[in-house]
Order: structure tokens, then sequence, then C-alpha cells
């Protein structure tokens, strides 16, 4: 989903946070608990074009040919610039062991500020982080909010990871683990 044009001859569609969150709410209204999927959906049809972007942008901002050769060290730097350009929040990423990225974002677009919500409720940008994530790391990346605004947390925080570990860390926390925990990490404030 492009929140910023492409090129000058070919603008990208721009949406507001308004237009994102009122499609939430009628989906929720609507549709119930499948709402999730809907916008999970949605969002990964999105990912090519937000991918087309940033390869675009790294090219110009940081001179990197393809996002594949952008160096792991400076990943956290270029996604929190591109996105935060881009008008969905700065987005810094951290590895939480060797299968488990981190993405987190203090003030992100698609969580609404009432903090009222019972859940992580950031599924649009799930599906598109996935895919987004699948394209940069050229494989399967499955994508779990488990901290979220929108339900008065702190931050959005996105878990990226195989499929196979991020639905082992859900099978955990079914069982009432902490994601912090099922991860067994401490629950200092990075993992927390």
């Amino acid at each position: 989903m492009s929140l910023q044009p492409t090129s000058p001859s070919r603008p990208g569609l721009r949406l507001g946070r308004r237009v994102i969150h009122q499609l939430r709410a009628a989906l929720e209204r609507d549709t119930g608990l499948q709402a999730a999927s809907y916008l999970q959906e949605a969002g990964f049809a999105g990912g090519e074009e937000l991918y087309t972007e940033f390869a675009a942008w790294l090219r110009a901002s940081r001179g990197v040919e393809q996002p594949p050769d952008l160096d792991a060290e400076y990943l956290s730097a270029a996604l929190s610039e591109f996105f935060a350009e881009s008008g969905w929040g700065a987005l810094s990423a951290q590895a939480l062991g060797p299968a488990v990225l981190a993405l987190d974002a203090a003030e992100w677009a698609e969580a609404v500020d009432e903090g009222q919500g019972e859940f992580p409720s950031c599924h649009l940008t799930c599906g598109l982080l996935a895919d987004f994530f699948g394209r940069l790391s050229e494989g399967l990346v499955a994508v779990m909010e488990v901290e979220c605004r929108s339900r008065g947390d702190a931050r959005c925080r996105f878990l990226a990871g195989a499929p196979e570990t991020l639905s082992t860390l859900y099978e955990r926390m079914a069982q009432g683990s902490s994601y912090a925990g099922a991860l067994g990490l401490s629950s200092g404030p990075s993992a927390g």
C-alpha cells in the first residue's frame, strides 16, 4: 500500500490514517472476527508495491541497488526512515534470538489512540509486513502483532519469522505464555 508517490510520472495512492481506521471499524462491525483475515489479505496484496517503493528509495537515498544487498547493520535505520517518510511511522528492527525479528513502532498509522482494544489489531500491517519481509528475505515470512497501541500498549510490536516459528510461538502464547517467555527472553523493556 503506497502512501508516497513512487515517481513523478506515476504517483502512488495516498490513504490517510482515518481511511484505514474507518475500514477496520466497518469490517469489525459487519464481519466480526473475519475482519482480521480480510485486512491481512488486503495488506499482503500491498506488500509487493511497498517493496518496490523501498527498493527505489534505497537506490536513491542509500545507493543500495537491491534491498537484499543492504547490510543488516543498517536495516533498522533504513526501515525507520523509509516507513516514517511513507507515512506509516518510524519502524525499528531488532533480532529477538536467531529466528525472530521484532519490529517496533511508537506511532504506527494503523493503530488508534483510544487504547481500548482487547487484542492487537494492526491486521492490515501484519499482511503488508509479511509480504514485504518475505520479499526482503527471499523466503516465506509470517508476522504477528504482540503489542498494540490500539489496546493501550506503549508501542506496536510485530514479530516476523518463519511461519513454523511463529506458529509455535502462537501455540505457546495460547497456552498462557507471554511472547517473551515463549521466546525464552527476559521480560525487560526490549523483550516485553
